[in-house]
C-alpha cells in the first residue's frame, strides 16, 4: 500500500518529467560565426573592425589578429557587415546551422579620401522578412554619393531553394521588377552601387517569401520561347472595369515543351491539358500549381481534324474524361484506366469537340465536321442509345466550334464564321459568338461584343455561374496576338480585357 510520502515523491517525479518534456519544446537552435578581417591590398590583419549581422544578433569587434567570433547565433540566413574607420564597409552572407561553425572573411579596401564612395544602398521594398508576395516583385532602394558621382546599380537575387543567382545590371534606376518567381520560395536580395571611382558598395542582404498558391480561377495558354505554355490568373475584383489585365499570372508548365487546352477540375483539384508525345497528342493532368504531371491517355490519343481544333472535357462529376478520336468519342478515368468507346458518328464524320451538362450523365454536346474542318454539325446525343436529340447547327458553310453546354443542358454556346468562308488553310475571317436556348422557338442569338471587322471571337466558355462568358479575341491575319476577354450578361455586356497574348481560356 502506497503511503502519503510515496505519493508525494511520485507526484514530484511526474511533474519533473513533464517539466523536462515541456522545456525541450522551447529549445532554441543556435550555431556560431567566426572569421577574420584583413586589408585587401597589404593583407594586414585589421583590429577593431565592428562586426554586425542582419537579422540583428550581437555586435563584436575584431581582435589584434583581425579575428572575431559570434557565439549562440540563432539558426537563420545572415548578412554579416564589417566596418572600420578609413575603410569602405563590406558585407558577406552566411547560413548559421545548428552546432556548426560558419566562417566568413572580409577584405577591406581603404576609402578614397579625395573621392568618397557612395552610401551603401538602403533596401526599401520589399521589406525584410515580407511573406506572401506575388510572383512579380518590384525591388526599390535608395543611395547617394557625397561627390555627386553618377551611380550604377546591380541587383543580386538568390533563390533560397535552388541557390540559383540572378545578377541584374540595373543601370541608374533605383527600382527593378522581376517576374515569374517561384511559389512558396524564400528569396534573398542585395543591391550593389558603383560610382566608377571607388570599389562597389553593397547593401545588407534582405529576404522575402512568395505566396504559397494563389486562388486563380482562370487558366489559359500563352506562347513563350516558341512553345505553348499554360498559366493561371485572376481578375482584380477591387479594380472593377478599370483593372489592368494580367493580374496574378502564374506559369504552370515548362516553356521547353508544348502544353495547351487546359481544363480545370475543382472536384479533383487537377488540371487536364494536352501535350504532344511521340508524335501523338495525349491528355495529361497536373496539380493546380503545375506539379505532379501525369500522362492519362496512351495507345488511343486525341485524333481528328487539326489538333488545335480538338477539344475534350471532364465528365460524370469529373470521374472521367471524354475525348475525340476521329469518328468516335472515348472516355477514360483520371488515372488512365477503363478507356472505353462511348459514341460513334453514324455518317463517319469526325468528332472535334465535346461538352457535357452537370446534371445529365447520359447527354453530350458534340461538334462534328469533315476531314477539311467544314460541313459542321452541332447537336446533343444520348450515349445510352446513340441517338441524336437536339440539332443546334447544321447546313451552314464555314468554320464553327468553341462549344459549351449549360449545367441544365438548356443553353448552348458556340462560335461561327459568319463570312461562310471555306479554304484549304482553314482561315477564319469573322467568327462571332452565338447563344442558343434549347426548346425555345426563337432564333439563335448572336452576343453583342466589341469585336471589330477583321477580328475573331473564339474559344467561348460559360462562367461558373453562367452569368457571363470568357473568350479569345484575335485579328484574322496570321501570327496575330490573341487576348482573353470576359462579358457579364448583366453588365451591359461590356468587354473586359483579362489577359494579353493569351488564348484557350477555361473558367471554373
Amino acid at each position: 500500500m502506497m503511503n502519503k510520502y510515496n505519493i508525494f515523491i511520485c507526484a514530484i517525479f511526474l511533474i519533473s518529467i513533464f517539466s523536462c518534456s515541456e522545456d525541450t519544446l522551447d529549445v532554441v537552435r543556435t550555431g556560431r560565426i567566426s572569421g577574420k578581417v584583413i586589408d585587401k591590398v597589404t593583407g594586414e590583419r585589421l583590429s577593431g573592425a565592428k562586426i554586425t549581422t542582419n537579422p540583428a544578433s550581437t555586435t563584436v569587434f575584431s581582435d589584434s589578429l583581425g579575428n572575431f567570433k559570434l557565439n549562440d547565433i540563432i539558426v537563420d540566413d545572415y548578412s554579416v557587415q564589417a566596418e572600420l574607420a578609413g575603410y569602405s564597409s563590406a558585407f558577406e552572407s552566411t547560413t548559421v546551422i545548428e552546432g556548426v561553425l560558419s566562417q566568413v572573411s572580409f577584405e577591406l579596401t581603404v576609402a578614397n579620401t579625395e573621392n568618397l564612395p557612395p552610401v551603401a544602398p538602403t533596401l526599401v521594398s520589399p521589406e525584410d522578412g515580407a511573406v506572401d508576395l506575388p510572383l512579380e516583385v518590384t525591388f526599390i532602394w535608395e543611395s547617394s554619393d557625397p561627390n555627386g558621382d553618377e551611380l550604377n546599380y546591380t541587383l543580386d537575387l538568390r533563390n533560397g531553394s535552388t541557390d540559383e543567382m540572378q545578377n541584374i545590371e540595373v543601370g541608374q534606376d533605383t527600382s527593378y521588377t522581376v517576374s515569374n518567381l517561384q511559389l512558396a520560395t524564400k528569396y534573398f536580395w542585395q543591391v550593389t552601387v558603383s560610382d566608377g571611382n571607388n570599389d562597389p558598395v553593397s547593401s545588407i542582404i534582405s529576404e522575402f517569401k512568395t505566396l504559397t498558391l494563389p486562388d486563380n480561377p482562370f487558366i489559359f495558354v500563352k506562347k513563350k520561347n516558341d512553345n505553348l505554355v499554360i498559366y493561371s490568373g485572376a481578375e482584380d475584383i477591387d479594380a472593377g472595369n478599370g483593372q489592368e489585365p494580367d493580374f496574378n499570372v502564374l506559369q504552370l508548365t515548362s516553356d521547353n515543351v508544348n502544353s495547351f487546352k487546359p481544363r480545370k477540375s475543382n472536384i479533383l483539384n487537377r488540371i487536364a491539358f494536352l501535350r504532344n508525345s511521340g508524335g501523338a497528342t495525349q491528355i495529361y493532368t497536373m496539380n493546380f500549381d503545375g506539379t505532379d504531371v501525369r500522362q492519362i491517355t496512351n495507345q488511343r490519343p486525341l485524333a481528328g481534324f487539326r489538333i488545335e481544333q480538338l477539344n475534350y472535357t471532364w465528365a460524370k462529376n469529373d470521374s472521367k474524361l471524354y475525348y475525340p478520336h476521329f469518328d468516335k468519342l472515348y472516355s477514360i478515368n483520371p488515372d488512365g484506366t477503363d478507356n472505353r468507346l462511348e459514341y460513334t458518328t453514324t455518317d463517319g464524320s469526325f468528332i472535334s469537340e465535346v461538352a457535357v451538362p452537370e446534371f445529365d450523365e447520359d447527354l453530350v454536346l458534340l461538334k462534328t465536321n469533315n476531314s477539311s474542318g467544314y460541313e459542321v454539325r452541332i447537336y446533343t446525343a444520348r450515349l445510352s442509345t446513340g441517338m441524336e436529340e437536339n440539332v443546334i447547327l447544321e447546313n451552314v458553310d464555314g468554320a464553327a466550334g468553341g462549344i459549351d453546354l449549360s449545367a441544365n443542358a438548356d443553353k448552348v454556346l458556340y462560335t461561327r464564321d459568319v463570312s461562310d468562308a471555306q479554304n484549304s488553310a482553314y482561315r477564319i475571317f469573322e467568327s462571332r459568338i452565338f447563344l442558343k436556348t434549347i426548346g425555345n422557338p426563337d432564333p439563335t442569338v448572336q452576343l453583342e461584343t466589341d469585336v471589330s471587322i477583321g477580328e475573331n471571337d473564339l474559344d467561348v466558355r460559360f462562367s461558373p455561374s453562367e452569368g457571363g462568358v470568357i473568350f479569345t479575341r484575335v485579328k484574322n491575319n496570321a501570327n496575330a496576338t490573341p487576348n482573353i476577354y470576359s462579358i457579364l450578361f448583366d453588365d451591359n455586356q461590356n468587354d473586359l480585357l483579362l489577359f494579353t497574348n493569351a488564348f484557350m481560356p477555361d473558367w471554373e
